[in-house]
């Protein structure tokens, strides 16, 4: 009963909020060519070259970079994507995401920052969230040796 009424409250907040563990980790140094398929969620850091249709979460870090079409239960995109997207439940799209394809997805969630050229098709307008990053520095502030 707890756990019934923390996913309700908990309901359209971040996916990753949700995740449990992940089952797959590609490095940063790393290169795939080829099909990525599953039900374990997936963080990807390095380079993909092919398809992917995950039933679970795929999380595409800063600086990964994928080609190639990609279809998952719920998606994070901190990356770039050079391909189409489609995300069976939610698409969260961080500052620096860079998507150049068509994106399908039940509900989005799209940073300032984020860039996207191509088609985006939602289930409804409503299910689009334009967000600020509230884990961002102040306006005008850099980073110094401190941080």
């Amino acid at each position: 009963m707890k756990g019934a009424l923390f996913r309700f409250r908990n309901r359209g907040r971040r996916v990753l909020d949700g995740v449990q563990g992940f089952g797959t980790l590609l490095g940063r140094e790393t290169r795939l060519s080829g099909e990525l398929e599953g039900t374990d969620s997936c963080i990807v850091n390095g380079v993909v070259e092919g398809n992917c249709r995950l039933d679970a979460v795929l999380l595409l870090n800063e600086g990964a970079r994928w080609v190639g079409s990609i279809t998952a239960r719920n998606a994070v995109v901190a990356g770039t994507i050079e391909g189409d997207i489609t995300v069976h439940e939610k698409l969260e799209l961080t500052p620096t995401a860079r998507v150049y394809g068509a994106i399908s997805s039940a509900r989005i969630a799209m940073a300032a920052g984020a860039v996207h050229e191509g088609e985006m098709r939602v289930a409804s307008p409503s299910d689009i969230v334009h967000f600020e990053e509230k884990r961002a520095l102040p306006k005008g502030r850099r980073r110094s040796s401190r941080d």
